[in-house]
């Protein structure tokens, strides 16, 4: 598995008369579970999105293995991504809906029954979307994000709704995806969520960075978690 950082460099985005992030610097490293964590409207999913090229920055740099995301020879085999559970049609079945993705990231038919596999979705993929829980939108959400096999992966909110069987079915593909090296980089607005999941962490509150190192760092890590990001409605 090649390994491929993740780089944030000064990066700083401005909608009109609002600066949703500013002077933001960070680094995710290959082979950890990097948590990307802020109450809601932090700047995390924009700044997500200035990593897969969707938003432009005003400002500085985001960079996967040293380059724009734009500029990547094969963005969607370097890049796996997820910032919403699917965008597949609820009439569509699954293995169709990975086919059509497959194709567009090109790579063969063969890879739809392998992540299919990878992502305990065999027996349902069959199954229109609009059928499937929850829990099996965000697996397949997952597995569009795996087609390519790439080295790094970045998720939004991917435990959201999630129950406990699902939270710990989730840490484990993580932690195993992440022992082949891969660069991952899961954001989430509770931090209890990903406690047990993560390796590092990265705060951030109005669009600014708050705290960047290992878990460990925090300390009480509920009460810094509050703190660093002064959300009073997580009270």
């Amino acid at each position: 598995m090649q390994t491929t950082p993740i780089t944030v460099d000064g990066l700083t985005k401005q909608f009109g008369r609002i600066r949703a992030v500013e002077d933001l610097t960070f680094d995710v490293a290959p082979g950890k579970i990097t948590g990307f964590l802020g109450p809601n409207g932090a700047g995390k999913t924009t700044t997500l999105r200035m990593l897969l090229g969707l938003v432009r920055p005003t400002a500085g740099a985001a960079l996967i293995g040293g380059q724009p995301y734009l500029s990547l020879p094969h963005p969607r085999r370097t890049v796996g991504a997820v910032l919403e559970a699917t965008g597949a049609h609820p009439g569509r079945r699954a293995r169709d809906h990975l086919r059509i993705l497959a194709q567009v990231t090109g790579v063969p038919d063969g890879r739809v029954t392998d992540v299919l596999d990878q992502l305990g979705l065999t027996e349902a993929a069959g199954q229109r979307v609009g059928g499937y829980s929850h829990g099996m939108r965000q697996r397949l959400g997952l597995a569009g994000a795996l087609l390519g096999d790439p080295p790094v992966l970045l998720l939004d909110e991917p435990a959201n709704g999630l129950d406990p069987a699902g939270m710990a079915w989730l840490r484990g593909l993580l932690r195993d995806l992440a022992d082949e090296g891969r660069t991952i980089l899961v954001s989430s607005h509770m931090l209890s969520e990903v406690a047990q999941t993560v390796d590092q962490v990265v705060i951030i509150n109005e669009g600014r960075l708050r705290f960047a190192g290992p878990l460990e760092g925090l300390g009480d890590l509920e009460a810094s978690f509050l703190r660093l990001t002064d959300a009073a409605d997580h009270r």
